[in-house]
């Protein structure tokens, strides 16, 4: 390699690319969810009403994904370039999201059974400690006077978020319906995109195309 090559080579890869990338394996997440959605094998209102658990089921897996690509969205806003820890930290995140359906799938198997909703709020845990460690990682690589250590603050609904599910999962080997209550109830805070990023963020989400050319 030539001294010329060394400039490019330490260049930060734009952010569109883990954009691109995170975006597509989240598409795949939610097409494994819905290919794991059986037809009833009646026709009538008691088979629908038996599949009906494992609908809701879904609903509140694709709640939580939803809920993760719109915050990442937002949480890319707050920078334009990503570095190596950025892009493992991201790859983490998308690891524990990967594992929903499966966890989603185990526990329509198993009627809400302890230990598979136990581990769905494992599942549910390490993305949301993944998610956490992707925005300090953020900072880390910005800035503490960046955008987005400006818009966390203390993060006290991240962590939060993150005390619920430890409470949920050891509920859930005593009462898994509570477990599931409290899943929502963590799902039902972060459905609004988070706010604080919103209100940070340096230029608009939907910036419109009528800006004026260079120089003019």
């Amino acid at each position: 390699m030539n001294s010329h090559d060394r400039p490019a080579a330490r260049e930060r890869m734009p952010k569109e690319r883990m954009a691109a990338f995170s975006d597509g394996v989240i598409a795949i997440i939610i097409t494994i969810m819905v290919l794991e959605l059986k037809a009833p094998k009646g026709a009538d209102a008691t088979a629908l009403l038996s599949v009906l658990p494992v609908f809701l089921a879904y609903v509140l897996s694709f709640i939580y994904v939803a809920i993760y690509w719109n915050n990442h969205h937002h949480l890319l806003s707050t920078f334009e370039q990503v570095n190596g820890r950025i892009l493992w930290a991201n790859m983490l995140l998308l690891f524990w999201l990967s594992l929903i359906p499966f966890a989603t799938g185990w526990m329509d198997e198993h009627h809400l059974a302890s230990l598979p909703v136990a581990l769905y709020g494992a599942v549910l845990l390490f993305a949301g400690c993944s998610y956490y460690l992707l925005q300090m990682t953020i900072v880390r690589a910005h800035g503490r006077d960046g955008v987005l250590a400006a818009a966390l603050g203390a993060d006290i609904k991240g962590k939060f978020s993150i005390a619920v599910y430890v409470v949920a999962i050891a509920l859930a080997f005593y009462w898994p319906a509570v477990s599931m209550a409290l899943y929502l109830l963590v799902a039902a805070m972060w459905f609004v995109p988070d706010r604080r990023i919103e209100r940070a963020a340096p230029v608009p989400l939907n910036p419109t195309r009528n800006d004026p050319p260079d120089g003019a």
